[in-house]
């Protein structure tokens, strides 16, 4: 899938050298350590070197616990958890969250090959997880809270595999280390959403009917999604935790 939305906004600030360290070690059984720091001109070029100052070192030291407690925030509540936060895990390189999201009008994406047109429709609940790099999503058939025992079901759009795993195409995926849950399911969700539906996967229909009938008969219309024609994948969210 391919995103329409201007992304410019959301790239990461450039930096410029400022400064530079170098260290530097004797030979030998006893050996010395000795930093030396160098600034740096308007191309890049080191100049002024000098011994690396206590207060150099300070900001240093600052600069290091910073990012660390960045990293130390991510997937962390920006207040009290969410509600539709399912499961939790917090951890910086395996990190997953699933949340579960209302009935609701989105905008869709189709490539013209489907002769779907651009629009709003309405989209069923859904239940959603997500690790760093890869999404999965399933439909649901109400919009109560899940529990262990709620049953699954085919995610009724196109782009996605059999077991829920979305396909994401060219998308460049980049879920900062800091990203709040908060701002980890949005930016999930407006990657899934923001991006064009393409192909079906798996080679049969993950509704009972035609998928491209169904999103041009609700594509720009208040219809609420026939949540009848979803298709049971014989999972629930128990076998996703």
């Amino acid at each position: 899938m391919e995103t329409i939305t201007d992304i410019t906004k959301d790239f990461g600030t450039l930096y410029h050298p400022k400064s530079a360290l170098v260290f530097y070690e004797t030979k030998g059984a006893n050996t010395e350590v000795y930093v030396e720091h160098f600034d740096m001109d308007k191309n890049g070029n080191p100049i002024n070197a000098h011994p690396l100052t206590v207060r150099e070192a300070n900001i240093l030291a600052k600069s290091l616990h910073t990012q660390k407690e960045k990293d130390k925030a991510f997937l962390k509540a920006n207040g009290i958890l969410p509600t539709n936060i399912l499961h939790l895990n917090p951890s910086t390189e395996k990190g997953t969250v699933i949340w579960y999201t209302k009935a609701q009008k989105r905008q869709l994406y189709f490539v013209n090959g489907l002769d779907i047109p651009n629009g709003k429709a309405h989209v069923p609940p859904m239940l959603w997880k997500a690790s760093k790099n890869s999404l999965s999503v399933f439909a649901l058939a109400s919009d109560r809270r899940p529990t262990n025992n709620t049953k699954l079901y085919y995610g009724p759009f196109f782009n996605i595999y059999e077991d829920g795993k979305v396909c994401m195409g060219t998308v460049n995926v980049e879920i900062k280390n800091s990203a709040s849950v908060e701002e980890f399911t949005k930016a999930w969700e407006d990657y899934f959403f923001n991006s064009y539906f393409s192909h079906l996967l798996g080679g049969q229909s993950p509704i009972k009917g035609n998928c491209v009938n169904l999103w041009n008969e609700l594509i720009n219309t208040d219809k609420i999604f026939p949540k009848e024609v979803l298709k049971k994948n014989n999972k629930t969210l128990k076998n996703l935790l």
